[in-house]
């Protein structure tokens, strides 16, 4: 029997899943993606030599501030307070950038939607910073890496 989805009614409404009756756990969600680029744009975000400044640090910024929006543009997701968004960047290959987002809360619903949107928003960020040198881009392999707190428990991504 498969799972019932959380945010649909038996009857197949959508409704926003009541948290009222949950503990706060602390929480924690990883979700990483990665954007596809010549390496000469790479070269250039590297070096910081882009038109439009510091790359990596604008999309930091994002990463961030979109994680704290994620009520405002995901369709029925809690507001909570965020205890704090990390972003880091990969640059150890030729022609990608990856991107890594830790979310953690201490809350009553999990962080995985802001994790999820951090990345996204980071890697479109860079998208935008570097389209002048190379509009052909990719954007790929967003995913959720690990989430701990909760009832669920923890989840690991099983390596592909």
């Amino acid at each position: 029997m498969a799972k019932r989805l959380s945010h649909v009614t038996a009857g197949g409404e959508a409704h926003m899943v009541d948290i009222s009756k949950k503990n706060p756990t602390v929480r924690e969600a990883i979700a990483k993606g990665k954007v596809l680029m010549k390496p000469a744009t790479i070269l250039q975000v590297k070096n910081a030599s882009l038109k439009k400044g510091d790359v990596l640090a604008v999309a930091r910024v994002a990463g961030i501030m979109a994680a704290k929006k994620v009520p405002d543009i995901i369709p029925l997701c809690h507001t909570i307070l965020i205890d704090s968004v990390a972003i880091d960047f990969d640059l150890s290959v030729k022609d990608s950038i990856g991107i890594t987002a830790t979310a953690r809360s201490t809350g009553k619903t999990g962080v995985e939607m802001e994790a999820l949107t951090a990345v996204t928003v980071a890697a479109l960020t860079i998208y935008d910073m570097c389209k002048a040198a190379d509009k052909g881009m990719t954007i790929t392999d967003i995913y959720l890496e690990s989430k701990t707190g909760g009832k669920s428990g923890i989840y690991r991504r099983k390596k592909v």
